[in-house]
């Protein structure tokens, strides 16, 4: 497998855009970027972020105090990697209904072919 495929998958996964594009605006305690993502699991959000970070998106900031904090933010690299995935997210919103009556179009043709 190409290593690129690998990174194109982190960054464009159902939860590493949401992240990405969430960690665009500011950084985030844990909790807070889960409830802004919306949906996702405590599990699947903490193996986002390590991935997110492992590839150099994220930068973890564990602050020495009592309770624990931990801020989520976007490296150079992360900030780069999100406007991308998230310009496509929002292409995707806006020709959303090119792409139903396509598959409308589509559907039609194959109800009608033996």
């Amino acid at each position: 497998m190409c290593p690129s495929r690998l990174v194109l998958e982190h960054v464009t996964s159902r939860w590493g855009v949401l992240v990405l594009a969430a960690l665009l605006d500011r950084s985030y305690r844990f909790s807070e970027l889960r409830r802004e993502v919306g949906g996702v699991s405590e599990k699947m959000l903490a193996q986002t972020l390590r991935t997110l970070e492992r590839d150099g998106f994220v930068h973890r900031d564990a602050k020495p105090v009592i309770p624990p904090r931990v801020d989520y933010s976007l490296t150079e690299l992360g900030r780069e990697a999100g406007e991308q995935v998230w310009a496509l997210a929002r292409w995707t919103e806006r020709r959303l209904e090119a792409v139903h009556t396509a598959r409308e179009s589509y559907d039609a043709r194959e109800a009608h072919t033996p």
